[in-house]
């Protein structure tokens, strides 16, 4: 062994054994590597040390007084604690029965005294190696769910991690809102495309926090409109009441941003509860959730037969929502393949 050997890795390593002269031996061995070292002399102590201050990876003999090595790392593996810590047998048993038997508690290795150090060292810096590379890919998963999660519904995510596809899924009641930006069109007709970005980027970000802070799935935006859903793809009997809120907050939230010339930007909200619809993640390359349905449709119809800063809702949804907020009456309004329909206006909560 070359005490002066470079180490690539770093830990902190627990020894677990009832022989001093064993503990001091592998102890010298690891420090003078560049490790952390902790002792302790027998299974309690160890399971103690362990929840405490959890180490990298624990070296453990077997045969100790009162608790083996064995039951000690039966123990470990149980407590979610400790049950990731890798652990390396090291022990002068040496029948392939008792191998067998570490492994089948637990142990990722297994040492025979007496031992070389050099072996003690390549062993242990193997499974640190091992484990430092199941961070790093843990790590990069986390990032693909986090993409996913800001492309997908969670509950999407779910049953793709699981089984790879998502079944279309039919919802017998939910309540749709279509916002649209007043005016857009001509307002950006002469800013530069880079500005006109920003400024969306800005209010549907605004949008988005305020569609996580009702609990609303954002479906989809398509230039300066934007779709949101309640009680999909999560069912909630109260899908109405939070996409009007979500409605009340997101025009109060418009009229934050302005044009280049200061005026304030104004929207334009339709809402409608009903169904059935489906919901569905379409394609296999960019693929995106979507709903279909009737009441989808209505729910756009409402928004584009509207006026600037107001919401315009369904009689379905006024029914839903009448006892706990204000509306006023607009009257029939003719929809295109619907034919007249009563239609109301949002004004708030009753208080």
């Amino acid at each position: 062994m070359n005490p002066n050997q470079p180490n690539i890795l770093s830990g902190n390593i627990l020894i677990v054994d009832d022989i001093p002269d064993n503990l001091n031996l592998l102890s010298t061995i690891l420090t003078e590597r560049g490790y952390e070292v902790g002792k302790a002399r027998n299974g309690p102590m160890a399971l103690m040390s362990a929840k405490t201050e959890p180490p990298d990876l624990i070296l453990l003999d077997i045969n100790m007084p009162n608790m083996n090595g064995y039951e000690v790392c039966d123990r470990l593996k149980a407590d979610n604690k400790t049950k990731a810590i890798p652990v390396i047998f090291i022990s002068a048993l040496d029948e392939v029965w008792d191998k067998v038997k570490a492994f089948n508690v637990g142990g990722v290795d297994y040492i025979t005294k007496p031992f070389q150090g050099e072996e003690v060292l390549a062993r242990v810096a193997n499974q640190l190696s091992i484990q430092a590379l199941q961070r790093a890919l843990k790590k990069e998963q986390e990032k693909s769910e986090n993409l996913l999660l800001n492309i997908l519904p969670q509950a999407i995510v779910e049953e793709l991690k699981q089984n790879q596809t998502a079944t279309p899924i039919q919802f017998e009641q939910a309540t749709f809102l279509f916002a649209d930006i007043v005016r857009f069109t001509p307002m950006t007709s002469t800013m530069p495309p880079v500005e006109v970005v920003n400024l969306l980027n800005q209010v549907f970000s605004t949008f988005d926090r305020l569609a996580k802070q009702h609990q609303v799935e954002k479906i989809r935006t398509i230039g300066d409109s934007y779709f949101v859903a309640g009680g999909i793809p999560i069912v909630r009997n109260d899908h109405a009441e939070a996409i009007a809120q979500m409605a009340l907050d997101m025009q109060q939230a418009i009229a934050r941003f302005q044009w280049p010339n200061g005026e304030p930007l104004a929207l334009r909200i339709g809402i409608n509860t009903g169904g059935p619809v489906v919901g569905a993640v379409i394609g296999t390359q960019k693929f995106a959730y979507d709903v279909w349905g009737n009441a989808v449709n209505i729910a756009s119809r409402m928004e584009s037969q509207g006026e600037p800063g107001r919401i315009q809702v369904t009689a379905a949804t006024y029914k839903q929502l009448h006892d706990q907020y204000e509306f006023e009456q607009r009257g029939a309004i003719a929809i295109k393949g619907k034919g007249e329909m009563i239609a109301y206006w949002l004004k708030g909560r009753k208080s």
